[in-house]
């Protein structure tokens, strides 16, 4: 996230997995689209690699492929393709060959000679988490360049299938690259919207003193979607959602709203508050579990007009399987700022609709001294963060209807992205490739973070996979998700505020 970016440093991007879905539907959109913004540097080039043989003129064909269906900008013009193209390049090689490497080298090697300067080397490892050791071990074996200063590894996630995978993968990776070289992408944190959450708290004087237990009755992030797993039920029954949701995205955007200003934006400045915050929430034990965590399974449904199968009949499932497609939590982060108030997180699959949103609900007006029918009582006042489909920021304000009478009627003040800006906003992936060249991990997860993340939810991990649930599936598809998931939020007297449905 800099204000200024000196992105003229010579640099050789090397992916690992360069023929895989991530390659062609983001990294190299990504890429063309910052070529296009003229945000790369002027040296530049793109090794792709992976065990399947391309010439190089077939690979560059999948890749505009990628470009043509997945870019925001549309279909690559021929010229603007013709040059962006002319610096990609692809080597077939065994990942878990050490000497594969050493032929990375050669071509690495060439261009030094043609630049006449040592450019910086970043590692995309678009593959298999259970390959990322592999090919840190192997970069610090071959002959490949591990310069601290302008040497990086990417990886993805999921960081870790637990804690303590995830602390031998951070143990293993700071055994060759330092902290500053390794680059933990958590795509959410890439979005606009959710980067302009740290602009609107902290460059807006009005909001800074509501930002708080005082004022702020309770918080609920959800992340919905109508899909079901597609074509990943391999991977994701072996990890269900609080895996590949909740442990990663939403406690980071809840960290995005419950931290603490920093001083600046140095990255590790701003880390360091988005940790404190980890910390802080309240440690889950056994007996409360099912007090404040609701996990469910989606059944069979109706979806459009069209019907779709439940999860245990997906390709890949278990046809007994115990892994949620839904999560919901209750969190509480005990700290002076946050005390007593509740954070609700939820996220699922097969769901009435794909949306992303952060609901900030203010507390009720201490004295209502309108009168008192029930259709005149002032409403809450609300933020509304929606992350998509639509990028908006709506506060939700009570005004007088005209009118000769003292009737009260909720009107929106609204930041709308599509309406307010001319400038197409930039994709994650752009912004988080761009930081990446650099050298900005403000957006990047930390080894700590990582690690206190994953402290937070394995005590519901573990009782989950410990007790099995009987009554799965437990949701029909195209609905909100378990009944239990309204009763969770409703003991407290709050309803799930869903968007983009009008409340």
């Amino acid at each position: 996230m800099p204000n200024t970016i000196n992105i003229q440093h010579p640099t050789v991007l090397i992916i690992f997995g360069g023929n895989g879905d991530l390659t062609k539907r983001k990294i190299i959109p990504a890429l063309y689209n910052l070529f296009l913004e003229k945000r790369l540097p002027d040296k530049f080039a793109i090794i792709g690699t992976s065990r399947t043989k391309f010439t190089d003129e077939k690979y560059r064909s999948m890749l505009l492929a990628g470009i043509n269906e997945f870019s925001r900008t549309g279909k690559a013009k021929k010229e603007d393709w013709a040059i962006f193209s002319a610096n990609i390049s692809y080597q077939a090689a065994n990942i878990k060959d050490v000497a594969s490497y050493n032929d990375f080298e050669a071509s690495i090697t060439k261009l030094k000679e043609e630049w006449k300067e040592d450019p910086a080397i970043l590692y995309y490892c678009a593959v298999s988490p259970d390959l990322f050791c592999t090919i840190a071990e192997n970069v610090s074996k071959s002959k490949l360049e591990n310069n601290k200063e302008t040497t990086r590894i990417i990886i993805e996630k999921p960081f870790g299938r637990d804690l303590e995978s995830a602390k031998t993968l951070n143990a293993k990776l700071l055994t060759i690259f330092d902290e500053k070289q390794i680059y933990r992408i958590d795509h959410y944190l890439g979005k606009e919207v959710v980067q302009n959450v740290m602009a609107f708290r902290f460059a807006n004087t009005i909001m800074e003193p509501l930002w708080n237990r005082t004022h702020i009755e309770h918080v609920q992030i959800s992340v919905t979607e109508q899909i079901g797993v597609e074509d990943r039920g391999s991977y994701f029954d072996h990890a269900g959602i609080l895996r590949d949701m909740i442990q990663n995205h939403l406690l980071q955007l809840l960290c995005i709203i419950a931290m603490e200003p920093p001083v600046n934006f140095d990255a590790d400045l701003v880390r360091d508050k988005k940790v404190e915050v980890l910390k802080a929430i309240r440690k889950i034990i056994p007996g409360m579990i099912d007090k404040i965590a609701v996990r469910g399974q989606y059944g069979a449904g109706w979806v459009e007009g069209k019907e779709v199968p439940g999860y245990r009949v997906e390709v890949d499932v278990d046809p007994n399987s115990n892994t949620e497609t839904y999560a919901a939590m209750k969190f509480y982060v005990d700290n002076w700022r946050w005390q007593g108030v509740p954070f609700y997180l939820r996220t699922g699959k097969r769901l009435f609709k794909s949306a992303s949103h952060i609901i900030i609900q203010f507390r009720e007006v201490p004295h209502n001294m309108f009168n008192h029918k029930e259709e005149n009582l002032p409403k809450q006042n609300r933020l509304i963060i929606s992350i998509q489909p639509d990028m908006a920021i709506k506060f939700q304000l009570e005004s007088k209807t005209p009118g000769l009478e003292m009737t009260l009627n909720t009107v929106d003040m609204v930041f709308d992205y599509s309406g307010k800006t001319k400038i197409d906003s930039p994709e994650a992936y752009e912004t988080l490739l761009l930081d990446v060249i650099s050298g900005d991990q403000t957006l990047f997860m930390r080894a700590d973070q990582v690690e206190a993340a994953w402290e937070v939810v394995m005590p519901v991990l573990d009782y989950w996979e410990n007790n099995k649930m009987p009554d799965f599936p437990n949701y029909p598809a195209n609905s909100w998700g378990p009944e239990n998931a309204e009763a969770l939020i409703a003991k407290d007297g709050f309803h799930w505020i869903n968007l983009p449905d009008k409340n």
